[in-house]
């Protein structure tokens, strides 16, 4: 077997998981996946296997966090006089322990 389907600890994986979400559902999974810094599969077996999730500070993950942050700040400036959602206050959860990670790493 290729080294390509053996993980850190030298394990073969040789199983496929699929499964289906809905586009809320994905772009939920997808913004945290962006702000991990890691691929989607150690991403989602992470989350699986109660495992904590340490983001590794890199210019992609700087960026994500940029672009996040800028998303929330535009969708605050939207909706200042509205109640705010629940997917935002998600978001902003993400990037903010994202940030305290990274921060207590300098």
């Amino acid at each position: 077997m290729s080294l390509k389907n053996r993980d850190e600890k030298n394990r073969r994986r040789n199983k496929t998981v699929a499964f289906r979400v809905s586009p809320e559902e994905d772009e939920q999974i997808e913004t945290a996946v962006r702000l991990s810094g890691l691929t989607k599969q150690d991403y989602i077996i992470r989350r699986l296997q109660y495992r904590n999730i340490v983001v590794i500070g890199n210019p992609r993950v700087y960026k994500a966090l940029r672009n996040q942050l800028a998303a929330v700040l535009t969708e605050l400036q939207r909706i200042s006089a509205e109640p705010i959602s629940s997917k935002l206050l998600d978001t902003i959860q993400l990037i903010a322990v994202a940030m305290n990670g990274m921060k207590e790493d300098r």
